[in-house]
């Protein structure tokens, strides 16, 4: 069965996704003129965002006297980066260079910088066609396509693979990860740590977007500076070895100069598939949690989900990379995923390597099962608003896959994943190719009202006539 996954991992990744995901990346970044580029100020900004309803004003507290349970943009951004933030960072791009070799570092970047306006794309869709839910919001593909494109079988299909995806497939993986972590640096075993996992994730889960928004906010920021600091600390310290790994990533990129991994066909796979896992641009999960922020035009998500693209793949996947080029441990045949990453942190900081990542993969990945399931939370609540249905989902995707992915080999969950992500995506793109217009309209509009002196431009559903009917929160 892991044979014939990977037969077809391979043949849709290699001779479809990539192209794909490529072509859509220019497209939307030529539509909307290099918005990705262009307004990383306006992205810095809007993180200061404090939540506001649909026409700009501040979220009052509710007439019952709680306080509203609206998120801001920085807790969407925070959720949206704990799920990009994660084993793909850590396990993820060691896996692709040990595969791939140092180019596929090289295509990491590329489907980053270009994908980001990908993200800026699908999460300002998800804006524009949120709905409301009790006291929050909800939205995200599923949804973008039953009220932009009115295909409801479309809509259910993505509703399912993003559930198999990220709610159930995606957290095996973290906790194939975290458990592989924890054994390498304490010796641990991984049928106590994965039931620790589960116990934790399932506290945290029941208390909804809100608690997740809340436990992601303060994870997210101090796992990522944390390891950012030490990478940058790594770097200085062999700073003479810079240029060299500069040249060692391009040339390897191209085929030029093969390291450890078999071909130019292999390199550029790797770095694509690695890439997305980890930034998510274009699969479509990122938008399920855009749409729950409270802003007062679709556009400010959309430039927030943009720059969690670039803090992921750009900043903290690069760090990975640098460690492990630095070491020279990438060309050992035994060291793959996470052990690989370990192993290069101690070459460069001693017996306190293994450790380190041993708790920062404990935070990170976390962080993903937790935001993961919140993906899969908001679709299954677009099919059926069965609470024993949502009940059951919950168990399995922060407790039962958790389990089983503390149990099964590296191999059989990188394999399930690549599996149901290439289908998520190709769905998400067809989706969104066909609805652009309607988010490159909204960022004429946005920067036309900064243009006139308006710092906090708004939307109204009148302004899309022939959507007015659809657009249930911009009232």
């Amino acid at each position: 069965m892991n044979e014939l996954i990977t037969s077809i991992n391979d043949a849709v990744w290699g001779y479809v996704l990539i192209f794909a995901l490529v072509g859509c990346g220019i497209w939307f970044t030529i539509k909307t003129r290099f918005v990705q580029f262009r307004m990383v100020g306006e992205m810095l900004r809007l993180l200061t965002d404090s939540a506001v309803d649909t026409v700009g004003e501040q979220v009052k507290e509710q007439q019952a006297g709680g306080k509203s349970k609206h998120i801001s943009s920085f807790q969407a951004f925070a959720v949206s980066v704990a799920t990009r933030v994660g084993t793909g960072n850590l396990a993820g791009v060691a896996s692709a260079i040990a595969i791939g070799g140092p180019g596929a570092v090289f295509w990491m970047w590329v489907i980053a910088l270009i994908g980001s306006a990908t993200a800026f794309v699908e999460s300002t869709l998800a804006q524009l066609f949120k709905q409301k839910h009790k006291d929050s919001f909800i939205g995200g593909p599923a949804y973008y396509i039953q009220r932009g494109l009115h295909q409801r079988w479309m809509a259910i299909t993505f509703a399912v693979l993003i559930t198999c995806q990220f709610g159930l497939s995606n957290n095996s993986i973290q906790a194939n990860t975290i458990c592989g972590a924890m054994q390498e640096a304490f010796g641990w075993s991984p049928v106590w740590v994965g039931g620790l996992l589960a116990a934790l994730g399932l506290f945290i889960v029941f208390g909804g977007i809100q608690r997740i928004a809340q436990v992601s906010a303060v994870l997210v920021p101090v796992m990522a500076i944390g390891y950012v600091v030490l990478a940058i600390f790594i770097i200085v310290m062999n700073i003479g070895l810079i240029p060299h790994v500069f040249k060692l990533i391009v040339l390897d990129a191209f085929g030029i100069q093969q390291i450890a991994g078999g071909g130019i066909g292999a390199t550029i796979m790797n770095g694509v598939k690695r890439g997305l896992f980890s930034n998510e641009a274009g699969e479509g999960s990122a938008p399920n949690v855009a749409a729950t922020a409270a802003v007062s035009h679709p556009v400010k998500q959309g430039l927030i989900q943009a720059l969690g693209v670039f803090t992921d793949t750009l900043l903290v996947c690069s760090c990975t990379a640098f460690i492990i080029l630095i070491s020279g441990l990438y060309s050992v045949p035994e060291l793959n995923g996470i052990a690989l990453t370990q192993s290069a942190l101690q070459s460069e900081v001693g017996s306190a390597g293994p450790v380190f990542v041993a708790v920062a993969i404990f935070l990170f990945a976390f962080s993903s099962i937790i935001g993961n399931y919140y993906y899969g939370e908001a679709n299954i609540r677009f099919i059926t608003s069965n609470t024993k249905v949502m009940t059951v989902y919950r168990i399995c995707s922060a407790g039962v896959m958790v389990v089983f992915g503390a149990l099964a080999s590296f191999e059989l969950v990188w394999n399930i994943v690549d599996f149901f992500m290439a289908f998520l995506t190709a769905c998400n793109l067809i989706a969104i190719v066909l609805l652009g217009r309607y988010a490159f309209r909204l960022l004429d509009d946005y920067r036309s009202q900064k243009r006139q002196g308006i710092k906090e431009p708004t939307f109204h559903r009148h302004q899309l006539p022939e959507l007015e009917d659809e657009l249930e929160c911009w009232d």
